[in-house]
């Protein structure tokens, strides 16, 4: 049974880093896509980053430059550095994972936005504060 648990995400004031984490059971996904999609109050989901198997990532442009996807050696696990968070950051955050094969990050990252991957965890809560 696949498993994704994302953790990381907490209260900071803006400006500030936070890191998440998500970790993959049941599954080895290390030549596949993963990423990073946030639900806020009143908005549309919105997909974040990706990475798939090459290690090339995508972004929003939302959070191009302040946000990096990466995964450890055994590619099950997913991180998510964010710096220079703004209030308007300040979302539920899931990780999610896709079986598909041969798929690049930009279309993961359309994928995540339009009908979803996969997989996908519960969620950890992000808030910044002004």
């Amino acid at each position: 049974q696949v498993q994704l648990v994302e953790s990381g995400g907490g209260s900071v004031q803006a400006g500030g880093s936070l890191r998440l984490s998500c970790a993959a059971s049941g599954y080895t996904f290390s030549n596949l896509c993963m990423g990073w999609f946030r639900l806020a109050p009143g908005k549309d989901r919105e997909a974040v980053a990706a990475i798939c198997g090459d290690g090339t990532p995508s972004y929003a442009d939302s959070v191009k430059g302040r946000f990096t996807i990466s995964r450890d050696g055994a590619g099950n696990t997913l991180y998510l550095q964010m710096n220079r968070l703004a209030p308007e950051d300040t979302a539920m955050y899931y990780c999610a994972a896709d079986l598909a094969l041969g798929m690049t990050a930009i279309q993961a990252l359309g994928v995540i936005a339009e009908s979803g991957m996969d997989y996908s965890g519960k969620g950890t809560l992000v808030t910044i504060s002004s």
